[in-house]
């Protein structure tokens, strides 16, 4: 049945003009569309906040099959679908510029933690990407599986992005070339340097990633064996997804006692590849650290001055989450998995690495020192008997098992069979405030994208998983007030829309694709916490991905229209 599209409102409400600071644009800027036609959806009488970082203004979005085809003061038509937007904010789709969501939404494909909070995008590729595989390679990450468990049939990006689509989803999903897989693919876990053989071999599989639709390389270099890799080496990398139109992106080689080093190992890599960079969940971890922010800043808008694009992302919270790796040395996780475990159960290995994890870090992030043992939060592990453990701080093991920390922390490594998922609580809350106002400052979650049942409950989580982005739009942007709602719209959307190579994603506007998010400013927040992380965020209405509705009136629907968005180099990359 096609609906009317209701009166539209005069005015909006006083409590919607305080929390958003809008203004209305005059008909003179924005023309009404109004010729009456037939629309898939239209979006009645909202708070048009389109990605740009203009004044939002009251009006309306128009949807004919998977893109928007008006957006105006006034749209005259009938649609089958009216949305009543009074009183709401309607805004591009959000990008979650890092995303750990390949598992859960091979498990669910709803995302629900993130649709909950505005997320269409997902984009993977933080030094792990799902390609490009050997079979070793597929064979040997099947074997890691936790909770999750399912057979890895793709070897190429490409034959991923197929999988994914077919298998349905709710968001989109994009992805870089992980520096890490590409070299896995090509050395193994060795600490190697390749040969001039080998590194053609590393170039080639970023090149064949970008014709398959990568962003860009993106490089993980605190954990082993990312770790092993040196500058010119990234540089090499990083060349062939510039001359793809791709991105550098990087959880840098530190984020503590030497981030500023760091910055400027991206930044050379940037100057010398040709090509933009950017900082996965920019921090300063540790206190002795926390000074650092002005120094992290004029550093990176030093480099922008000279004409270089360096921007940054960052999860809004003082808590980082990974594993217990991040807590050892590199030297001692050489090989992979069963020879990290092997090394840690030599009684002269164990002491060595004991000595390492209790000082100060020498060449190494040593995340155990830096957040301490009583601020190191376990919450993921394979082995069910340790499940029961999630939700005490390594300190609290510790005593339990009358064992030092680090001890504890060598035996559940051992004793699970993996890494063992943690939060470290690391940062400054004036810090991370700060950093949510800077105009170059994106957004990720560093989380999987779930929801409170099944096979999510068996382990715990940090609470970025269900609020990074509504803890963004309701702590600091309407409580807070550390800028504007158009602004952070426009660095959820437009920016990394931008950043990516998206041309068509990103903006209200005719012609993009219709990843829509409807929300009330007022409302919308985060309920998640460190004790109970598993809850999902307030405020968000609905969700369109692609034209369809998979958030309506606060519920999730059956739609699962999520696809593949590809980069630049898709089906261009020139040879090498």
């Amino acid at each position: 049945m096609t609906l009317q599209r209701p009166m539209r409102a005069i005015l909006l409400s006083a409590a919607l003009l305080l929390a958003t600071s809008c203004t209305t644009v005059a008909e003179t800027d924005i023309k009404p569309v109004a010729e009456a036609q037939a629309f898939d959806v239209l979006i009645d009488n909202g708070m048009i906040v389109d990605g740009s970082g203009g004044e939002p203004y009251v009006g309306d979005v128009a949807i004919r099959k998977d893109r928007i085809v008006a957006v105006a003061p006034e749209i005259a038509g009938s649609a089958k679908r009216v949305i009543d937007a009074r009183g709401l904010a309607v805004a591009p789709g959000f990008i979650n510029m890092l995303s750990w969501a390949p598992d859960a939404l091979i498990a669910d494909g709803a995302g629900e933690s993130d649709i909950r909070q505005g997320v269409t995008l997902e984009v993977f590729g933080e030094g792990m990407s799902e390609a490009p595989l050997t079979d070793k390679m597929a064979e040997t990450e099947e074997s890691r599986q936790g909770d999750i468990r399912y057979p890895i049939s793709w070897r190429s990006l490409d034959q991923y992005f197929d999988f994914i689509e077919k298998r349905g989803i709710a968001p989109n999903v994009a992805s870089f070339a992980g520096a890490t897989t590409v070299r896995i693919n090509a050395l193994g876990y060795a600490d190697v340097d390749p040969d001039v053989a080998q590194l053609d071999k590393m170039r080639a599989l970023v090149r064949e990633a970008m014709d398959d639709g990568a962003m860009g390389v993106g490089s993980s270099l605190i954990y082993a064996p990312a770790s092993y890799a040196e500058t010119p080496e990234l540089i090499a990398l990083a060349t062939e997804s510039a001359r793809c139109g791709g991105m550098y992106i990087s959880h840098m080689r530190n984020e503590s006692d030497h981030v500023l080093e760091a910055i400027d190992e991206l930044i050379e890599i940037a100057e010398k590849s040709g090509g933009p960079a950017e900082i996965y969940h920019l921090k300063q971890a540790g206190k002795d650290n926390w000074g650092k922010l002005d120094a992290v800043i004029a550093r990176i808008e030093a480099a922008r001055a000279r004409g270089l694009r360096i921007t940054a992302n960052m999860y809004t919270y003082t808590a980082g989450s990974t594993g217990l790796d991040a807590a050892m040395p590199t030297w001692v996780q050489e090989g992979g998995y069963e020879q990290w475990k092997k090394r840690l159960q030599d009684p002269e290995i164990r002491k060595r690495v004991l000595t390492e994890m209790s000082g100060k870090p020498d060449g190494w992030e040593n995340l155990f020192y830096h957040a301490g043992p009583d601020k190191v939060l376990l919450v993921g592990f394979k082995n069910e008997r340790l499940k029961p453990l999630a939700g005490k701080t390594l300190s609290e093991v510790a005593a339990m098992r009358g064992t030092s920390p680090a001890d504890t922390a060598i035996d559940l490594v051992i004793e699970d069979g993996s890494r063992v998922q943690v939060v470290y609580f690391l940062m400054d809350e004036a810090n991370v405030a700060r950093q949510t106002a800077l105009p170059w400052m994106a957004f990720g979650s560093d989380a999987g994208a779930q929801a409170p049942r099944g096979l999510f409950l068996k382990s715990s989580t940090h609470p970025r998983t269900y609020g990074n982005f509504a803890r963004l739009l309701g702590k600091y942007v309407r409580d807070e007030q550390r800028t504007s709602l158009a602004d952070a719209v426009r660095r959820l959307s437009s920016m990394p829309a931008s950043h990516l190579g998206l041309k068509d994603r990103g903006n209200l506007a005719n012609g993009q694709y219709a990843d829509v998010v409807i929300f009330d400013p007022a409302t919308i927040a985060d309920t998640a916490t460190y004790a109970n992380p598993q809850q999902f965020a307030v405020g968000m209405h609905h969700v369109l991905v692609n034209g369809d509705p998979v958030l309506l009136e606060g519920k999730m629907t059956e739609a699962r229209p999520g696809r593949s968005v590809r980069g630049p180099g898709w089906n261009k990359c020139p040879p090498l």
